[in-house]
């Protein structure tokens, strides 16, 4: 099966969904006519590994290695190893959901073999609650599978990781001298397996070009080895790596040996430099144009950009295309009680993107000046969910994951309309802003159209540091959006920060009480801290005068730059923090321990926390129904009501009075009205259904109310269209 492209994406990234960019640069392939064919190498090498004959090779190579002393724990996986070669089959089926009757075989905790991850069990079951029987099967798979990782990482090789693999070599490799050492070194075992499942498909696909997308600095060894594999047999293909790594890794780029192993590192947006790159090839002429482009030539390294095309707009790069990927072989696994987590790591998500680029694009610990965040382009409502259909029938999938920088409001109440007009069933989350957009009622019209979680960066509890980041966000703001959300049925996940530039300890120990206070009130239900890590295209980067922080060297290495080793002027070590800080979160995410004192949480001496104990209460007692602007959209979720005329008199004078009843999925409700409000409202509410393409203003809501009546804003702000508001009536 000859094809001109073979798009790769190398170990490891998730073993439950495939990495989207490969079918994203499948997707823009089909609309140029160039044939292409890609692989996930990562759940493939996981596949052969974790299989009977796999785990049989394993236990003769481990048994074979005399050199080396093992653990306890890898002795008692060794005299478990037959356990394991009959489980691990049943196992995987079971984690691809072709097996779920397993499920009730594993809970039974007689059916696996246990070593040194089960011993989290009994501290993990007050977490867990009374998980469902496949969950919970799930989770125990999860923690034999993690086994048996240790056990590769102790006695086959120490760079393993499910998730990622010789991370260490990739990240901030300045140097490429490390990373060219070892692979002059001969093929560790997961070498072994990982080029001899390449090795059958370039003899099968026998591409012109081999690209390789490196999204991580976990998958950039994997990424060379492969393209040394390719250069050593098959001279005649041609090679290039693009990805998020080259993006913010490799800008700087100048060492030649690099091009020993590839012969194009293209940045950015990957559709137009590689179908120069692809053209140049088929041309085969000594001049072609490139899109940033590194080449070698001469024995330079060179960076090209010559060519005066634009980039391919949104709305021209095709639908993503996951044919190849072997969807049904990917594993859902279940390995920490972080909900959000949770969905990184169980089921399968077709990745999409509602906009190029983040519109808001100035938080300054972010890489701002890079073309993926920087340049801004929505996608039409419309084509979003034309694409959203088109995987759906492709995958069999209808679950979404929007893996935007920030998704648009407007745009996620555009797509969220647009569903509901169509009547079709999708589940989907992104990450957000939390700005004031997210109102209560746009919360209630993202969940009725599959919306079921959010992501977003609260980073530092802090309002001076906020503004300092320039987050365009309050505290307070926070604790209100992330209500609307949660009292939606929203999942809200906040990425918390600690250790940004002139970050007080005082500010610290407020920023932990202001989560622990967000917890409490239960706004928020998962969140992750992380340090601050300063990156050379960032404004912090750029300019660290600005930020109190020095650079610890301004010398560019020759091969990966992004992160920087500074100095903080404060003089605070940052570092301590980390343990109690993530701890404290544990114990919310579970709702516990609030009344612990934050002094609990650290073994060194802490500030009083500053922050009023009501202070999120406080923040949360807005009335968010009240404020309506004129152009505001007005749109009615539920069906039409039953209507019932009754008489009410009132000093012997009879008044026409309606009955409406509503149904909605889970109950029944009634409003009473007077005759004529009541027929008005009955017939406007079909007007302003969802499954209509005009949509009504406020305005014309009014407008159209005073054809016949008066008074409108009495009516509007009158008991029983504040019942409608809590059932449907939504103004956006």
């Amino acid at each position: 099966m000859k094809t001109d492209l073979f798009l790769v994406t190398p170990p490891f990234t998730q073993l439950n969904t495939p990495y989207p960019a490969t079918a994203y640069i499948k997707g823009f392939l089909n609309t140029k006519n160039i044939s292409s064919t890609q692989a996930d190498l990562g759940i493939e090498v996981i596949l052969a590994l974790f299989s009977r004959k796999g785990l049989e090779n394993l236990f003769l190579h481990a048994e074979g290695r005399a050199d080396q002393s093992k653990s306890p724990n890898a002795k008692r996986i060794i005299a478990l190893k037959e356990e394991y070669i009959k489980s691990i089959d049943a196992v995987i089926a079971f984690l691809q959901g072709k097996n779920p009757t397993l499920a009730l075989q594993i809970c039974q905790e007689d059916y696996l073999p246990e070593a040194s991850r089960f011993t989290q069990l009994e501290e993990l079951d007050w977490a867990f609650g009374s998980m469902g029987t496949q969950d919970k099967a799930k989770h125990l798979a999860t923690l034999y599978l993690e086994d048996i990782s240790d056990f590769i990482i102790e006695c086959i090789d120490p760079n393993f990781g499910f998730s990622r693999y010789a991370e260490r070599l990739g990240r901030s490799a300045n140097s490429f001298d490390e990373l060219y050492g070892v692979l002059n070194q001969g093929y560790t075992y997961m070498d072994e397996i990982l080029v001899k499942i390449l090795a059958d498909k370039i003899a099968h696909i026998q591409p012109k070009l081999f690209v390789i997308s490196v999204p991580f600095p976990g998958n950039l060894y994997a990424a060379f080895r492969c393209a040394q594999f390719v250069k050593q047999h098959y001279p005649e293909i041609k090679i290039a790596m693009g990805g998020g790594f080259a993006n913010t890794e490799l800008r700087s780029l100048s060492d030649n040996r690099v091009f020993e192993f590839f012969d194009y590192i293209s940045l950015d947006d990957g559709e137009l430099p590689l179908e120069l790159i692809f053209n140049a090839i088929i041309n085969d002429t000594p001049f072609n144009l490139y899109k940033r482009t590194f080449v070698l030539e001469n024995g330079e390294v060179v960076y090209k950009n010559d060519a005066l095309r634009s980039d391919y707009k949104q709305f021209d790069v095709g639908t993503p295309d996951y044919s190849d990927l072997h969807l049904d072989r990917y594993i859902s696994v279940i390995e920490i009680v972080n909900p959000m987590h949770r969905m990184w790591s169980d089921g399968r998500w077709n990745k999409l993107t509602m906009a190029h680029g983040c519109y808001w694009g100035k938080c300054t610990f972010c890489d701002i000046s890079l073309d993926y965040i920087k340049v801004y382009e929505p996608v039409a409502a419309k084509l979003i969910v034309d694409r959203i259909e088109e995987l759906s029938a492709n995958t069999g999938q209808n679950g979404f994951h929007f893996v935007d920088e920030a998704a648009p409001p407007a745009l996620m109440r555009e797509v969220a309309l647009e569903i509901l007009r169509r009547k079709i069933t999708v589940t989907w989350w992104t990450n957000i802003r939390f700005e004031k957009s997210f109102t209560r009622d746009l919360a209630i019209l993202l969940k009725a159209s599959g919306c079921i979680a959010v992501s977003g960066g609260l980073e530092v509890a802090s309002d001076r540091l906020l503004k300092l980041i320039d987050k365009g966000v309050s505290v307070e703001q926070v604790a209100q959006v992330t209500r609307n959300l949660t009292e939606a049925g929203i999942l809200v996940h906040a990425y918390l920060m600690y250790g940004y530039p002139t970050q007080t300890i005082q500010e610290t120990v407020d920023s932990l009480e202001m989560v622990r206070q967000l917890f409490e009130a239960g706004v928020v239900q998962s969140g992750f801290w992380h340090q601050f890590a300063m990156t050379a295209h960032s404004p912090v980067g750029m300019y660290p005068e600005r930020f109190g922080v020095v650079k610890e060297t301004e010398t560019i290495g020759t091969f990966a730059n992004n992160d920087i080793n500074y100095i903080d002027k404060t003089g605070i070590d940052h570092d301590r923090f980390s343990f109690g800080l993530k701890k404290s979160l544990f114990n919310f995410m579970h709702g516990i321990c609030f009344d612990y004192k934050l002094q609990e949480w650290f073994d060194f001496k802490i500030p009083r926390t500053t922050i009023s104990a009501d202070f999120i209460e406080k923040s949360l007692k807005d009335d968010h129904k009240l404020n309506t602007k004129p152009t505001a959209k007005v749109i009615w979720l539920g069906g039409k009501p039953e209507q019932e005329h009754f008489s009410r008199y009132k000093k012997n004078k009879a008044i026409e009075m309606m009955i409406l009843t509503f149904h909605d999925k889970k109950e029944s409700f009634n409003i009473q009205t007077s005759r004529e409000e009541g027929e008005w409202l009955s017939a406007f509410l079909q007007k302003i259904a969802v499954s209509n393409t005009k949509v009504y203003t406020f305005q014309e809501t009014k407008a159209d109310f005073e054809t016949t009546m008066e008074h409108f804003e009495l009516f509007w702000y009158s008991e029983p269209v504040y019942s409608l508001r809590d059932f449907g009536l939504l103004v956006l």
